[in-house]
């Protein structure tokens, strides 16, 4: 048995729970002034003032004892909605959209996602298998301990499992935990260009089965939105996905307010994410629906577009997350600093929210808030060891990486020892 004893911390940070924390909740942060983790095979048995703690723990012969002393812990991030995995880059259309020219309209001209899958299907497994690595690196760098990856860089059969294969490899090979998603319908294809039913019924008939059969994902996503896929063809995709036993997640109201919040409520998805137009009723029905609203400031950042009404949403009972999207296109940023900084400052979230959208919100966001996102007897040992005695040096410390060391299951897995 791995026993460890993390002891002396000037402070634990953590929400609470075993699923996602809504509206008023997420401000509910428990604090533990000088704190101890004691932690056995990487599941934590006790959390509490040190005295306590070791009290518990009785005798320490053959524990590992870490002082924590002059560092804060908070639970590991949780980054769930992010699309690490694909080939190329695209700076030319970031220097475009600075100039004036629009999303959909690059998308319009053969650029956008099209300009990726290309990139993408140019790469081996094993190139992305090891790009992927170092995004994940770069991830955990910032204490990133479980995020979720999408595929949609194929939208066909042999590269959208070409990628899911790569995303599972890189979370056999990495101490970051890897939740996968479907995303063949990112975009229509150019062969079925004026017919995207079709491509709908191919995704269905053809890649989901297959998908499903060989366990490469646990989540189907699709982007809804004009121009794209509309609200029909987003539910026929999510309900035969539903059907075969996935998860589901949706790209919703990111351009126009088109329903996607609504469908995502209908559904009992997970997940709708972006929601920078979700509509006031929209917002209601997932609030009520108990899906997760996971936001991502950076990509408004990057676009230049206002920000999603988080405010709005926990003050009308939603449970939020906050994610990076990461991707070469609309968000070519993984700066967990960046997203915590705009949640703070300009999307008007308190410290307590941020926190929670960032651990335990995104846990549920992608099924897991029953194992992780919180530090809580039962839980995975997952946490980070802070440069600042207080968790709001977060924002406080804006934009900046304060995390010192990174513990998976109990593990340091980055950075040496305080």
């Amino acid at each position: 048995m791995t026993r460890v004893l993390i002891e002396h911390a000037s402070q634990i940070a953590t929400p609470r729970g075993r699923s996602a924390r809504r509206g008023s909740e997420m401000r509910q942060i428990q604090e533990i002034a000088d704190g101890a983790i004691y932690i056995e095979d990487g599941i934590i048995k006790e959390v509490g003032p040190t005295d306590q703690v070791t009290a518990a723990v009785g005798d320490l012969q053959g524990v590992e004892v870490v002082d924590a002393a002059g560092h804060s812990i908070v639970p590991g991030f949780v980054d769930s909605h992010t699309h690490y995995i694909f080939g190329g880059y695209r700076p030319e259309e970031f220097l475009a959209r600075l100039e004036g020219a629009g999303y959909l309209e690059i998308m319009k001209m053969g650029g956008g996602i099209q300009s990726t899958v290309n990139a993408t299907k140019a790469c081996s497994e094993q190139e992305l298998y090891r790009l992927g690595l170092q995004r994940l690196d770069e991830m955990l760098a910032q204490g990133v301990t479980t995020m979720e990856g999408k595929s949609g860089y194929g939208l066909d059969l042999d590269c959208e499992l070409k990628q899911l294969r790569a995303m599972q490899q890189t979370d056999r090979d990495h101490p970051v935990e890897v939740v996968p998603t479907y995303l063949g319908g990112h975009a229509v294809p150019p062969e079925y260009r004026g017919d995207p039913d079709g491509y709908v019924d191919f995704m269905i008939k053809e890649v989901l089965p297959q998908v499903k059969e060989l366990g490469l994902a646990t989540f189907c996503d699709v982007f809804c939105e004009d121009s794209v896929f509309s609200i029909e063809q987003s539910r026929r995709l999510l309900r035969a996905a539903q059907e075969m036993g996935f998860g589901l997640k949706m790209h919703a109201d990111e351009i126009v307010s088109l329903g996607g919040a609504e469908l995502a409520a209908e559904l009992g998805a997970v997940s709708a994410d972006h929601l920078l137009m979700a509509s006031d009723p929209g917002i209601a029905k997932l609030a009520a629906a108990g899906t997760v609203a996971t936001l991502l400031p950076s990509t408004a950042f990057c676009l230049a577009h206002p920000y999603a009404p988080g405010r709005k949403m926990i003050d009308a009972g939603c449970a939020v997350a906050l994610a990076s999207d990461y991707n070469p296109g609309s968000c070519f940023t993984n700066s967990i600093p960046l997203i915590l900084a705009l949640a703070g400052i300009h999307m008007h979230l308190s410290i307590e929210e941020v926190l929670t959208g960032a651990t335990l919100n995104g846990a549920a966001a992608v099924g897991r808030a029953d194992r992780i996102g919180s530090l809580e007897p039962g839980k995975q040992a997952d946490f980070l060891l802070l440069r600042y005695p207080d968790y709001r040096f977060l924002v406080y410390h804006s934009g900046v990486n304060i995390v010192e060391q990174v513990y998976k299951k109990g593990r340091l897995v980055y950075g040496g020892r305080p």
